[in-house]
């Protein structure tokens, strides 16, 4: 008996020593920014708490993730015409893969404040799925760096550059595809990249303008009332599917487009940032069937909401960062708590970890704070390139990926 207690808690180290180091998607190991690590940096610099710099070729706002050993992301060419996923080694910074993926003839249009590969790669144990939207999905050997399946054929003209990241749901690959002229969510074989289910969003976007039906999220998956559901945002509207079938449960409806922000879950509400067109956050009770918009959703706060970063979810208190000014809300209520400027504009979505909250802005600052319902700034960092990428947490590191290099910063 003595024995497998023993042998039992040294598998729960394990789990929670793997937990800890591997980043396997985008915005961490359960999608909501979270991590338990501890001992992380509080302030850095170009010269302070840097334990490697390295240069990534291309632009792209990929971020990165972490599995073992390998930090992995998707990069481009500037024009998109060639794209490529990158394995940097963790311990030392050195690019071990670069391999080019695929080639573009005439790649379309992409905006300013987007690049051809944004979406972040999904990992797990062996295998790395690096997705670049309809351009193409690639799942690769970790190891060897060997291409084991690609799909090219799923449509969708993302008119202003691809978002939407990849996530693994037991065997499948989830992708959105919200475009100008195709909208859908499609359920791959993450062994062959066959597709499994393939669903239209059923949404009346009351528009024939598809500038107003394409978005850029990345679904979660929950569980209520002991069943799965896939929490998937698009333009105009929320979808909950049964991930494994496809089948639509609840729809919430709402009028923006364009929505980047990951949700989150808590205290039995959805919380759904709505996108762009004076962006809202709305709290949804997942419980109900079909068109939940006039029953369920427990309240909106118009103010202060993010266009393009994610939320995070403390306890009991939303936090988020808009244009230079964060916002901390009761999560039950929607009732804002503080509202306080900070330096720089912001895309990449912040995070918690040791009991600090980081946001990253587009001029390269980093402010972090002490969550709370007071305000209390702990340190402002600056690196030398803005951030377009959320950041990864492993061990006792921050991996931050700028415009130009990725960082490994630690004490």
């Amino acid at each position: 008996m003595r024995t497998v207690l023993i042998l039992s808690a040294f598998v729960v180290l394990v789990v929670a020593v793997n937990a800890e180091e591997n980043w396997p998607q985008f915005r961490g190991p359960n999608g909501d920014g979270m991590s338990d690590a501890k001992g992380l940096p509080t302030e850095w610099s170009e010269k302070e708490n840097v334990k490697w710099k390295t240069a990534i070729h291309g632009r792209a706002w990929s971020s990165p993730v972490v599995w073992g050993n390998q930090i992995w992301m998707g990069t481009a060419t500037e024009d998109g015409t060639y794209m490529f996923g990158i394995c940097v080694d963790k311990q030392s910074g050195k690019i071990i893969h670069d391999i080019k993926l695929f080639h573009n003839d005439e790649p379309r249009f992409c905006h300013s404040l987007n690049s051809y590969a944004s979406p972040t790669p999904a990992i797990e144990e062996g295998r790395v799925y690096i997705h670049f939207g309809s351009y193409g999905t690639a799942c690769l050997d970790t190891e060897s760096g060997k291409t084991l399946w690609t799909r090219r054929d799923l449509p969708c003209n993302h008119y202003r550059g691809p978002g939407s990241s990849p996530v693994i749901v037991d065997g499948l690959l989830i992708v959105h595809y919200d475009g100008f002229d195709y909208q859908y969510i499609a359920a791959l074989d993450k062994s062959n990249g066959k597709t499994v289910w393939k669903k239209d969003r059923d949404i009346d976007f009351q528009t024939d303008n598809g500038d107003m039906m394409k978005a850029y999220c990345t679904p979660i998956l929950i569980e209520v009332d002991g069943k799965q559901q896939l929490i998937s945002p698009a333009a105009k509207a929320t979808i909950a599917y049964d991930p494994y079938t496809g089948d639509q449960l609840w729809k919430v409806r709402y009028p923006q487009h364009s929505a980047t922000a990951r949700p989150l879950f808590g205290h039995g509400l959805v919380f759904i940032n709505t996108g762009f067109g004076k962006a809202e956050l709305h709290a949804v009770r997942p419980t109900g069937k079909g068109d939940i918009t006039d029953s369920h959703v427990e309240w909106i706060v118009k103010k202060g909401v993010p266009s393009m970063p994610s939320q995070l979810l403390i306890d009991e208190l939303i936090y988020m960062i808009h244009d230079g000014v964060a916002t901390c809300l009761e999560a039950k209520t929607g009732e804002q708590v503080w509202q306080k400027r900070v330096t720089g504009k912001y895309s990449a979505s912040p995070i918690y970890a040791d009991g600090k909250i980081y946001f990253f802005s587009r001029e390269g600052v980093t402010t972090a704070i002490k969550p709370g319902k007071e305000f209390v700034e702990l340190a402002v960092n600056k690196l030398d390139a803005g951030f377009m990428a959320s950041p990864a947490v492993t061990g006792k590191s921050l991996i931050l990926r700028t415009e130009t290099h990725l960082y490994r910063i630690e004490e």
